[in-house]
Order: structure tokens, then sequence, then C-alpha cells
């Protein structure tokens, strides 16, 4: 459901909505005031056994005996290891390291303005459209084009259109091909389709994608199959097959995060003179976490913790768990939402959104939390178009969110 007034929706008063502002902001002091040593210990074991894996990923896959005997448990090693290197990287290390959750270490390797993930899409363009983008103008509408990917309609308050019902395979699409999605996320193919977004930027990106996606197509395609000599399509069906689990788990990580049931939308109402605890209270109420253990809790990123990614974007990723402790305190004090299943009924409940948004609202139900007796339901939004606004007429960021450049521009947010 989409909420025009956050504060209105969970019968806050001012001086309430503000108390969980400051009791947000001592969190992320104390957590500020005791970063350190063990902080900087754990993302620099964690890339250290990133680039093990795929080390050895690389190294089996190339001396593996050429015989079909030792070839076929030598590929499933190698890619399992490459595979679990790249996910790694993209998620433990790439997304967070590029929030600038370690740039606090002054170490220029580990450091947002420098980081150059193992993906297609291009550090800049990604940081311009989650960093800015995504985390400023969390799940509202005309907003966020992370509603969708620009491909998906996962609002009842977005405008359905015939297209909409071949979703089911357009989100296997999207599935599979992840990173492909994710490297066109910040042209905002809606704004080219209707001819208003300016030739001279299109074109730039394009330049930009083309050659980190080349570079990518390269390394995986070409150089390492070469480098394994007569074991080179085994070689390239390894990488293949670790892109397209990390392309997998990725999409699962990112939908059980945004789209489960609990995790709410936003008319642009809500961001009219939005104090800092209205966006503390949007970002609790548009994002959902899922339940697991460390394993599943480091290969995702930390994104089970999800809500307090986005409350936090900034701070250490190891941090979250205990964060979570507080938040969810918090939240029950003020009788607040707190979204959190465990994975496979996250992304069941994403998924089955899909399959539904397919259809005009008509056909379908919608999956509105009851209210209670004394809370009536919101009035359903109007329809919404996809896409978002262009930067010209967005706020200036949160500096929690981490900096952007447009390459070549001079231009900074």
């Amino acid at each position: 459901m989409a909420i025009a007034d956050v504060q209105e929706y969970t019968h806050l008063t001012d001086d309430e909505v503000e108390q969980i502002g400051r009791e947000l902001d001592r969190i992320r002091a104390d957590v500020e005031e005791s970063r350190g040593a063990a902080d900087a210990a754990y993302i620099n074991r964690m890339i250290r056994v990133q680039r093990g894996l795929a080390a050895a990923g690389r190294v089996t896959l190339m001396t593996t005996c050429h015989s079909r005997k030792a070839r076929v448990p030598g590929a499933v090693a190698g890619a399992t290891m490459l595979g679990l290197a790249k996910i790694l990287e993209n998620m433990e290390i790439g997304h967070n390291v590029m929030h600038g959750q370690w740039d606090w270490m002054n170490d220029p390797e580990i450091h947002s303005s420098n980081w150059e993930w193992d993906t297609a899409q291009p550090a800049e363009q990604w940081k311009h459209s989650h960093n800015y983008i995504h985390h400023q103008f969390t799940n509202v509408l005309g907003y966020d084009n992370d509603i969708g990917y620009g491909v998906l309609r996962m609002a009842r308050e977005q405008r359905w259109n015939p297209a909409n019902l071949g979703q089911p395979v357009y989100n296997a699409l999207l599935a599979s091909l992840f990173q492909w999605g994710v490297a066109l996320h910040d042209l905002d193919l809606e704004k080219i389709r209707k001819g208003e977004k300016d030739p001279a930027e299109m074109k730039r990106q394009l330049k930009q994608i083309w050659r980190k996606g080349r570079n990518q197509a390269l390394k995986d395609y070409v150089v390492y199959p070469a480098l394994s000599g007569p074991h080179w399509r085994t070689t390239m069906k390894a990488n293949a097959t670790a892109n397209l689990a990390r392309n997998l788990w990725s999409y699962v990580i990112i939908f059980c995060g945004h789209f489960p049931d609990g995790a709410m939308h936003f008319t642009e109402e809500e961001l009219e003179d939005e104090t800092r605890a209205e966006w503390y209270l949007r970002q609790i109420l548009g994002a959902a976490n899922f339940e697991g253990g460390p394993l599943l809790h480091i290969l995702s990123g930390n994104l089970g913790f999800q809500i307090e990614h986005h409350l936090f974007p900034d701070l250490p990723s190891n941090r979250y768990a205990e964060i979570s402790e507080r938040v969810r305190a918090l939240c029950d004090k003020y009788d607040l939402p707190y979204t959190v299943g465990p994975l496979h009924r996250q992304y069941g409940q994403a998924l089955r959104t899909i399959m539904k948004l397919s259809l005009p609202n008509r056909f379908t139900s919608s999956d509105s939390p009851p209210q209670p007796p004394d809370r009536p339901a919101a009035a359903e939004a109007p329809p919404v178009d996809k896409g978002r606004k262009s930067d010209a007429d967005l706020p200036p960021r949160r500096s929690e969110l981490g900096g952007w450049s447009r390459s070549g521009t001079g231009r900074a947010s």
C-alpha cells in the first residue's frame, strides 16, 4: 500500500516522532564511536577470503586434468569457489564499501571513492541510482526506480499496462541476467522511452556501460578461458555458472528486502517537509528483514538486516545484527511494524506480488495489512507512471547516503 503521511499512518505525535529520531541518532552515534580494530579486521578478512576463493577457483579450473573423471569434479569445485567469490565481492564487500561503510578507516583501497566492483554496472552509476536515488527516496512512487527496476510492476498504485502480462517472463530474465539489468538501471529507460533523457548524458552513460560490460565479458569469457589452454570450454562454462549463481542470489536477496508483505510504498506527498525523523520512519516501514545464521548474513551482504541497512547505510555491515536488537526494541516501544520472516517466505511473497500485479487491480485483491478498528484504512493512491524525477527536481542528498559524482562533469552531490 502507498502512504501519503507516515506520521498519520503510525498515529504518532510530533514529540514521539522526534523522540524516535533522537533514539535512532543515538544508535548511530554509539556505533560510530565504537568502530575500531575489530571492524577493520572484519572487512580485511572478508577481502582476503574473497580473493582466496577467486584465486583457488581460477587455479582449479586451469590445472584440472583433462580426463573426464577429473574434469567434472574440478569444474564443479572451481565454479563453486568462483561463484562464492563473486557473491562475496558483490554483496558483503563491493555494495557495502561503495556505501562508505569503511571510509572511516582512511584506507584508499577500501574507500567508496575508489572501489570498482566485479559486475557490469559502473560504480559511479550505481552510487547515483542506489546511494542517492534509492536510499533517499526509498519506495516513493515516481521517485524510486528500484520499485520494479523499470521492468516490473511492483505496486498496485503503478499504472497497469498490457505489457505487464509478461511479468513472469521479465522476472525470470531479470533474475538470470541481474548484473546486466542493474547495469542499465541508472539510464532510466522510462525517460529514454519518452524522449526525456539528455542525449549527451545518455551517450556518456552508454559508453561507460559498454566499457565496463566489455571488460567483464572479456575477463570471464576470453582471458581466463584462454589461460586455461585445452580446458577453455570447461573454464568458460564454469565462469558462466558462477555469474548465473551470483545473479540469481543477489536478485533474491534484494527482492526479499523490498517486496514482501509489510514493505510499504509512499506517495510524493510524504516528501513534503520531511524531517530526518520522518525519513527514519519511512525506512522502517519500507524495508523487510529475513532470518538466518551468520553465514547466510555474510553471503547476503548482511542485507537480511535490510531495515537497519536503510536506517544506517554507511555503518559497517558486521554491526547490523547488534543494531537490529535495538531497532526492534524501539519498534516494539512505539508499536511500529518490524517486518521479518524466513528467506523462503519473504521471497515467496515477493514472487506472488510479481504474478498478481501482472494483472489489472480489478482482478486481484489488495495485500494491505489489516488495520485496527480505530485506524481507518488509507485511501488507495491514484495511478503513478513508472520512472523517476530528474536530479534537477530532487532535493540534496543526505550525508549518510554516500557520495557520488559524474565523471568528467565536475558535478557532485
